[in-house]
């Protein structure tokens, strides 16, 4: 198993990393570590990062709640990660007061090579950090081809609302304005895929290209706001989809993680979903 950093280091700040530090002394499950302890059989450990039942929802399993139940999912996970010969990426982390979010990149052994498995990790936290419940997200397509409704984990919250260039794409997104929705990125920022790997899109050029191709069914993406995640560098939007241009959806869970650029403009957007859109392949 390998374990690596992938944080560009201009976008650390001191406090950053007094955090990461921080959190490996403490008696919660420091950032990437999860995989780690499910390969080695530290049941335990991962239990006692919990405050109280463990709860975790899973795309594929579902809500795993108790003891009983976790600790058969983390031996079965265990064993899958072995048997798939994984390593883990750490992306980003972004810790507030409540919550904290983590994005890693698994890589398995697949049947024609090496998949790439982009992964969101959401725990909200008690104040000396230990887990209340846990919301993992990812797509299932690079592992079956196929997308798996996710049902809501969230209800919407009329109060969480993006300010900045943040807020101006998402309103962009939802009215399907192109011009708008390329005009919050920064220079150079990317969109990458649920899916990972090659879909990532970087520059005005593909940037117009992509929206172009997801406004195609008559209108933008609609999403309902449930829960946001920021500290200032970066920020985390759990969202429920329920409608993709003229087709009503039913809702469907995700999150969005933006990381700003120094201009505030978006960086990079990172999208942990599974909703089949209702266009054509971007190959039909």
């Amino acid at each position: 198993m390998e374990l690596r950093m992938l944080w560009p280091l201009e976008l650390l700040s001191r406090r950053r990393l007094s955090i990461l530090q921080a959190q490996k002394s403490q008696t919660h499950v420091a950032p990437g570590s999860y995989f780690r302890a499910m390969v080695a059989g530290e049941t335990s450990r991962l239990i006692e990062s919990f405050r109280g039942e463990p709860e975790l929802h899973h795309p594929i399993r579902g809500r795993i709640k108790g003891i009983t139940a976790f600790t058969r999912f983390i031996q079965e996970m265990g064993d899958w990660l072995r048997e798939k010969n994984y390593s883990v990426d750490i992306l980003n982390l972004i810790v507030t007061g409540p919550r904290s979010v983590e994005e890693v990149v698994l890589t398995l052994d697949g049947p024609s090579g090496a998949i790439d498995m982009p992964i969101a990790i959401v725990s909200d936290r008690t104040p000396d950090g230990q887990v209340l419940e846990m919301r993992m997200y990812f797509s299932t397509w690079p592992l079956t081809g196929s997308h798996s409704l996710r049902p809501p984990l969230l209800q919407p919250d009329p109060d969480v609302k993006e300010t900045g260039f943040v807020g101006d794409y998402q309103r962009a997104l939802a009215s399907g304005d192109i011009t708008a929705v390329v005009a919050s990125f920064d220079n150079g920022g990317y969109f990458r895929e649920p899916s990972g790997g090659t879909h990532i899109h970087r520059g005005a050029h593909e940037l117009a290209s992509l929206y172009e191709h997801f406004f195609s069914n008559g209108g933008g993406i609609r999403l309902e706001q449930c829960a946001s995640t920021d500290d200032g560098r970066a920020c985390a939007v759990e969202y429920n989809v329920v409608g993709w241009g003229r087709t009503t959806m039913s809702p469907q869970a995700g999150i969005a993680i933006y990381v700003r650029g120094a201009s505030g403009k978006i960086a990079a957007a990172r999208i942990y979903d599974d909703v089949d859109a209702p266009i054509p392949s971007k190959q039909d």
